[in-house]
């Protein structure tokens, strides 16, 4: 009698939804990703993919510097940057300066020294946060594209030197005014900087007025401002409309939601 032929090993099949006592537990340790609010960790597989590097040239605005975005504000690029900055979650800082630097290779291309220059927060978001979050993804995209061939630092030159409004509510023109002259750049730091181009840094790209002053600041000290490289991209449609849609505060962000909910 022929030997019996061993059966084939069973197919994996699709992988189980996780239990609910595990996406309790998940939950009850902060540990669900901020974009979807599936258990298991900051940032899951399915908000990873969506944030695979896909930079894209911004539309023209008026007086802003030629600017490069890793997304457009919505889906996971939001939730994550929302977490990132209202819900202080820091552990994001990677994986959004991975698409900030992704951004910055777009705008600025080219091999030789280049000089990341943040748009500095608010004195009082920075004292409410404990940090500048801005500030800290620049760093931390300098340091995933310095090399040899092109060294890369990130220096905060820029600084507030009057009060503005909340821009919330303010329509374009009036974005622009509430803007004009109220940055100047800090000449000992470029200058220790050394002779670089400089690529402007910001999180959300509006209208273009914070992105206008900035360059028009760090121009009137005589750098050479080459580009900016924003996380997000607001339509032109939205930049017309106030930065946050719910009396100048943004919807609230789920702590979790069902695990077959998915990023619109």
């Amino acid at each position: 009698m022929a030997p019996f032929a061993p059966l084939p090993p069973p197919s994996p099949g699709p992988t189980p939804a996780p239990s609910f006592t595990a996406a309790l537990t998940a939950l009850l340790l902060g540990e669900c990703c901020a974009g979807c609010g599936a258990p298991g960790g900051r940032v899951c597989a399915e908000c990873a993919d969506a944030l695979a590097p896909r930079p894209h040239r911004c539309a023209a605005r008026e007086g802003c510097p030629p600017a490069w975005a890793a997304g457009r504000y919505t889906g996971a690029d939001r939730a994550l940057l929302l977490a990132y900055k209202h819900r202080r979650i820091r552990s994001l800082a990677g994986p959004l300066a991975a698409r900030l630097a992704g951004a910055a290779r777009a705008a600025a291309p080219r091999a030789g020294p280049l000089l990341l220059v943040p748009v500095p927060a608010r004195p009082g978001g920075v004292r409410r946060r404990g940090y500048d979050p801005v500030a800290l993804l620049a760093r931390r995209a300098a340091g995933l594209l310095d090399a040899p061939a092109r060294p890369v630092r990130a220096v905060p030159a820029l600084r507030q030197v009057r009060a503005v409004a909340d821009q919330v509510g303010l329509g374009r023109a009036e974005r622009y005014g509430n803007l004009r002259g109220a940055l100047a750049a800090r000449p000992g730091r470029l200058a220790r900087a050394g002779a670089r181009r400089v690529l402007l840094v910001d999180d959300v790209l509006t209208t273009g007025a914070t992105l206008a002053e900035a360059a028009r600041a760090l121009r009137a000290a005589g750098a050479s401002v080459h580009g900016a490289a924003v996380l997000v991209e607001r339509g032109r449609r939205a930049a017309s409309r106030s930065l946050y849609s719910q009396g100048g505060k943004d919807p609230p962000i789920p702590l979790h939601r069902p695990l077959s909910a998915r990023i619109g």
